[in-house]
C-alpha cells in the first residue's frame, strides 16, 4: 500500500549529545574529516548505509545506541572538541577580517571590502547529501561558498530547492541512458525552514499573468559560515503548475524555465531581504550573478529603488554599480533565450514588477546588435547590461567571451570588450582524499596542511618536495587500489540494474588492476566535450588497453542532458565498447556520475583526460581536482590548462583547430595525437622503473603537480581574486551612487547618447621637430599629436580623446596597443571644433602605426567602453596611420 502522507520522525537526542545536531546541520562536515570521523563512530554501518549523511544517520540510529554514546566519556570528549572547533571556525577572525581595507603593501589605499555579498546561482553542489547540482556550474558554486566560508567572506548564497534535484542515471541492457527523479523531502535534508518571529514559514510571492501568484518558502542550508537560501515553490497555496516550478533542475519548456529564473532572481532578492530582516544579517552591497539564470535580480532591485522614488534610468545605474556577472559558457547554445512575447507577457500590466516599464525590461535583454536575433530575449545579454563588472572563468574563456559578446560594444576591438577573467578554482578540503591530507599532515602538521588547502600560499606547498619517493608512490598505489574496489562495486550494481543475474557477473572481480596505469574521464556529455574521441580508432585503443607490458585502463563517467538524444547516443556508444568481453576488464563506464563518485575517482586515477573542442571548454575544473590528488593532466590546451600547462606536470594534446575546418578530419587528427601521446610518452614514463623499482620521473611529475599547480587551482585563490578585483571595486562604486549621484550619471549618459551622432574626429596631424620624415622615425623620439574634433552639444569634459599606437601588421591592424590621452588645447573655433594635443612616444621598433578616437568620459564609469560609444577617424580625416620605425 502507498502512504497518502509522508513525514519524518526524528529521534530525541540525549542532552549530552545535543551538539551532534548542530554539527549535522552545518555542512562544514562535508569537508571536515574530523567531524565525518565522529559521525562514523556513532554507527559505522549506518554511516555507510546513509552514504555518509549525518542528518539521515541521526534519523536512523537506535535509541539504545544514543544512550550508550551519551555515557561514553571518550566519545563525549571528541564531541566537545568537534563542537568547539566548529564554534571557533564560525566566529573566529579569518582572512577577510584581516584584510578588509587599510593600506596595501604598495602603500596605496585599498578599497574597503563589502559588508556582505549576495551570490546567486541556479545550482549548488555542496555535498551529495544535498543533490542540487547537475555539473560544473553547480560544483563551482558550491566550492565558491565553501572557500568564502574558509576565508570569512560575508557571502549569502541564493538558489532554488528542487524537489527532484537533477536526475539519477542508470543504463538499459543495451546501454541507453535512463533517467530517474527521486523525490527529495526537505525534512530529510540538511536544511531548515526560515520562519517568521511568530513561527510561521517565511514566504515570498510573485505576481503572474492572469491574476495568478507564485509563492515560495525559504530553506536555509549552513555552508560553514555562509547561509545558502533556497526557494521552494511546493507550497499549498500555489496552483498545481506553480507548485511544480521548482520540481527539477533544468527541466520543462520555455515558460517553466522562465518562471524558475524569475523566482530565482526576483524571488531570490525578496528572500534575501526577508532573511536579513529576520536574522539581522547585513544587507548585501554587491550582487554576484553566477551565469545568466539569475539575471532578473537586477530588475527586482530596480523596482525596489523605484518604490523609493528613483527613476528607472537612475535606478539602473545604481544597480549596475554593485553587480558582478560571471559567464560560464563559451557557446551561444548554452545560454537561456526566451521569445520576446513570453517575457513581455510576464512583465506586462498586472504581472510581476508592475510599474517597471515592460519596454525597459525588454531593452535589457533583446539581441539588438549585429548577429543577434531581434525577437529573442537573452539572459546573458541582460546579465551583462545589468552589471558594471563581468568576467569569464579562465584567461582563454575571457577572450572567447569578449568575442562572443563583442556586438554589445560596437566600434571597439574585441580585446577592449569589458569582460575580464577570474580563473576558477576548486575547494581542496572537499576534493583532496583523506590519505593525501594525512601525508601532508605527517610532513608539515595538520594545521599547516589545512591552511595550505583552504587559504593557499606556495611556501606551505613547497614541503611536498621533502616527501620521499616511496611514500608518494605508496600513496598513489593505495588510492588506485581503492578506486579499483569502488569501480567493481559500482559496476556490479549497474549490471544488476541492467538486468544481469549474479551468476553472469563473476568477471567483474577481475575488472581493473591496481598496478596498471589508470586514466579517468568524467564529464557532462555535450558533443563538444567529445566523450567518444577515444573510440575514433578502436583497434588502436584496444592495443593500448591490452599492451603486454605497458597496458592502460580507463574509467569513464558522465551524464547526457535528458533532452539530448545525441549525447545519449554517445553514452551508448561508449558503453557498448566497454561491454566488449575483450576489453571490459580494462575500460568501464560508471553511470550516475556525481560528487560521491567523483571523490573516489579523482584521487584514484594516474592521468586525467580532457579532450574538448578547443576553445569550447570554459574552464574544466575536474582536472584541477585530480591534480590536487597527484593525478597528472592529459588535456587539450583549453580552459585552465591553456593557462597553466607545463611539461613538468602533464601533457598537452595537440589540436587541429587552426588547420582542419572539417569536424570529422579534426577529430581524426586529434585522436591520433592522443593515442601517440599515451603510447610514446605517458605509458613509458609510468612503467619506467629505476633501480629502486620506482618510476622516479613519474613521481617527480606528481611532486611538481602538487607544488606548482596546487596553490594555483585553489578556490581560496579564486575567491580572493573576486574579492580584491571585483567585489571591493563594486562595493566602492555602490557606495558612490546615492540617489543624487545615480540621477547625475543617468542624466549624463542620456545627454551623451543623444549628442553622440554629432561627435567626430575632424582632422589629425603630427607636429614639431619629431614628426616622421619620409615614413620613418627614430626609436625614442616623440610625436606631438593634434586632433581637431567636433563635439556637438557635448563639452571636452564629457569625452576623452586618445591616440592609440602600436606595431601594425600587413593590414595596418594595430597590435599590443598603447593609449595616450590628449588634452584640450583650444576651442571651440568658429566651426565649433575643439583641438586636443599630446605626446606620442615611439618606444618600439619595426612597423608602427597610430590612430585616434574619442570616447565618453565620466569619473563613475568602470571602463571607457561602458557605453559602447566611440568616434573614429574617417579616410578623409587627415594623415595616414602607418609610420615605419628603425
Amino acid at each position: 500500500m502507498k502512504a497518502i502522507r509522508r513525514f519524518t520522525v526524528r529521534p530525541v537526542l540525549p542532552e549530552p549529545l545535543h551538539p551532534l545536531s548542530d554539527l549535522a546541520r552545518n555542512l562544514r562536515w562535508s569537508w571536515h574529516t574530523e567531524t565525518r570521523d565522529l559521525f562514523q563512530a556513532v554507527d559505522p554501518e549506518g554511516w555507510q548505509a546513509t552514504g555518509g549523511d549525518p542528518v539521515r544517520l541521526l534519523g536512523a540510529v537506535s535509541g539504545a545506541r544514543l544512550a550508550e554514546l551519551a555515557s561514553d566519556r571518550r566519545f563525549l570528549r571528541r564531541l566537545t572538541a568537534a563542537a568547539d572547533d566548529l564554534d571557533d571556525y564560525l566566529h573566529g577572525r579569518r582572512w577577510y577580517q584581516a584584510h578588509s581595507g587599510g593600506t596595501g603593501n604598495s602603500g596605496s589605499e585599498e578599497p574597503e571590502f563589502p559588508v556582505a555579498v549576495a551570490y546567486f546561482s541556479p545550482e549548488f553542489g555542496v555535498t551529495a547529501a544535498l543533490p542540487q547540482y547537475s555539473g560544473g556550474l553547480g560544483i563551482l558554486a558550491g566550492d565558491h561558498l565553501k572557500a568564502a566560508s574558509d576565508l570569512g567572506v560575508p557571502l549569502i548564497g541564493v538558489g532554488l530547492l528542487y524537489r527532484h534535484g537533477y536526475f539519477r542515471q542508470s543504463l538499459s541492457r543495451d546501454g541507453w541512458q535512463q533517467e530517474h527523479y527521486p523525490l527529495l523531502d526537505p525534512n530529510e535534508l540538511p536544511v531548515s525552514l526560515l520562519r517568521e518571529s511568530d513561527g510561521t514559514p517565511a514566504r515570498v510571492s510573485l505576481a503572474l499573468p492572469g491574476g495568478r501568484s507564485l509563492h515560495a518558502h525559504i530553506w536555509v542550508a549552513r555552508v560553514g559560515r555562509v547561509p545558502l537560501l533556497m526557494l521552494d515553490s511546493d507550497v499549498e497555496e500555489n496552483g498545481h503548475s506553480e507548485r511544480d516550478v521548482t520540481d527539477r533542475l533544468y527541466g520543462g519548456g520555455s515558460e517553466h524555465r522562465l518562471l524558475q529564473e524569475m523566482l530565482l532572481g526576483i524571488g531570490g532578492v525578496r528572500a534575501l531581504r526577508t532573511y536579513c530582516r529576520l536574522t539581522g544579517h547585513p544587507g548585501p552591497e554587491v550582487f554576484h550573478t553566477n551565469e545568466g539564470h539569475a539575471g532578473f535580480l537586477g530588475l527586482e532591485r530596480i523596482r525596489e529603488l523605484g518604490d523609493a522614488g528613483l527613476e528607472f534610468d537612475a535606478a539602473l545605474e545604481a544597480v549596475r554599480a554593485g553587480t558582478v556577472f560571471t559567464t560560464h559558457t563559451p557557446v551561444p547554445a548554452g545560454i537561456d533565450r526566451f521569445d520576446r512575447e513570453l517575457v513581455a507577457r510576464h512583465f506586462g500590466d498586472h504581472a510581476e514588477l508592475a510599474g517597471v516599464p515592460v519596454e525597459k525590461v525588454l531593452q535589457l535583454g533583446m539581441e539588438t546588435y549585429p548577429g543577434g536575433e531581434a525577437n529573442l530575449f537573452n539572459m546573458a545579454v541582460m546579465g551583462l547590461r545589468l552589471a558594471q563588472r563581468a568576467n569569464g572563468v579562465s584567461v582563454l574563456h575571457g577572450a572567447v567571451s569578449r568575442g562572443m559578446f563583442a556586438g554589445l560594444w560596437p566600434g571597439f576591438d574585441v580585446e577592449e570588450v569589458p569582460i575580464t577573467s577570474v580563473t576558477n578554482g576548486v575547494h581542496a578540503p572537499t576534493w583532496v582524499a583523506p590519505e593525501v591530507f594525512r601525508l601532508g599532515a605527517r610532513q608539515i602538521g595538520p594545521g599547516r596542511t589545512e591552511d595550505a588547502l583552504s587559504v593557499g600560499g606556495s611556501e606551505r606547498w613547497d614541503s611536498v618536495k621533502d616527501i620521499p619517493d616511496s611514500d608518494i608512490w605508496e600513496l598513489r598505489r593505495g588510492l588506485r587500489e581503492q578506486l579499483v574496489l569502488e569501480v567493481r562495486k559500482r559496476l556490479h550494481a549497474s549490471w544488476r540494474q541492467r538486468g544481469a543475474g549474479a551468476a553472469e557477473l563473476g568477471w567483474i572481480d577481475g575488472v581493473l588492476d591496481p598496478d596498471v596505469l589508470t586514466i579517468g574521464f568524467a564529464r557532462r556529455v555535450p558533443s563538444y566535450k567529445r566523450l567518444t574521441l577515444m573510440l575514433r580508432d578502436r583497434d588502436r585503443l584496444m592495443e593500448l588497453l591490452l599492451h603486454p607490458t605497458r597496458p592502460i585502463q580507463i574509467v569513464v563517467a558522465g551524464k547526457a542532458h535528458p533532452a539530448d538524444d545525441g549525447g545519449k547516443r554517445l553514452v551508448r556508444e561508449l558503453v557498448r565498447f566497454a561491454d566488449d568481453p575483450r576489453v571490459r576488464h580494462r575500460i568501464v563506464f560508471l553511470p550516475d556520475y556525481g560528487m560521491g563518485m567523483a571523490q573516489k575517482l579523482y584521487p584514484g586515477c594516474d592521468v586525467w583526460l580532457n579532450n574538448p573542442l578547443r576553445p569550447l571548454e570554459a574552464c574544466g575544473t575536474s582536472g584541477m581536482k585530480a591534480a590536487l590528488n597527484g593525478c597528472l593532466n592529459l588535456s587539450v590546451l583549453d580552459g585552465w590548462w591553456d593557462e597553466w600547462f607545463e611539461p613538468d606536470f602533464g601533457w598537452a594534446i595537440p589540436t587541429a583547430d587552426g588547420a582542419a575546418t572539417d569536424e570529422d578530419r579534426r577529430d581524426e587528427l586529434e585522436a591520433a595525437a592522443l593515442y601517440e601521446l599515451i603510447e610514446e610518452r605517458v605509458a613509458p614514463r609510468f612503467y619506467d622503473r629505476g633501480a629502486t623499482g620506482l618510476p622516479g620521473r613519474w613521481i617527480e611529475m606528481v611532486r611538481r603537480t602538487l607544488t606548482t599547480l596546487g596553490p594555483k587551482v585553489l578556490a581560496g585563490r579564486m575567491v580572493r581574486e573576486y574579492v580584491e578585483r571585483l567585489y571591493a571595486p563594486a562595493a566602492q562604486a555602490h557606495r558612490c551612487l546615492d540617489a543624487g549621484t545615480a540621477r547625475e550619471l543617468a542624466s549624463w549618459k542620456s545627454r551623451v547618447r543623444a549628442g553622440w551622432p554629432q561627435v567626430a574626429v575632424d582632422h589629425v596631424e603630427s607636429l614639431e621637430h619629431s614628426a616622421p620624415a619620409g615614413g620613418t622615425a627614430e626609436l625614442g623620439s616623440t610625436l606631438v599629436m593634434r586632433v581637431r574634433a567636433a563635439l556637438g552639444e557635448l563639452q571636452p569634459d564629457d569625452v576623452e580623446v586618445q591616440a592609440v599606437a602600436g606595431r601594425v601588421d600587413s593590414d595596418d591592424a594595430i597590435g599590443e596597443a598603447q593609449t595616450f590621452q590628449l588634452k584640450p588645447a583650444g576651442g571651440p573655433d568658429l566651426d565649433g571644433r575643439w583641438v586636443f594635443e599630446g605626446p606620442l612616444a615611439l618606444d618600439r621598433t619595426g612597423p608602427f602605426g597610430y590612430t585616434v578616437r574619442i570616447l565618453p568620459a565620466h569619473r563613475l564609469l568602470a571602463a571607457s567602453a561602458d557605453l559602447g560609444l566611440v568616434a573614429l577617424p574617417t579616410e578623409a580625416t587627415g594623415e595616414g596611420a602607418g609610420v615605419l620605425m628603425r
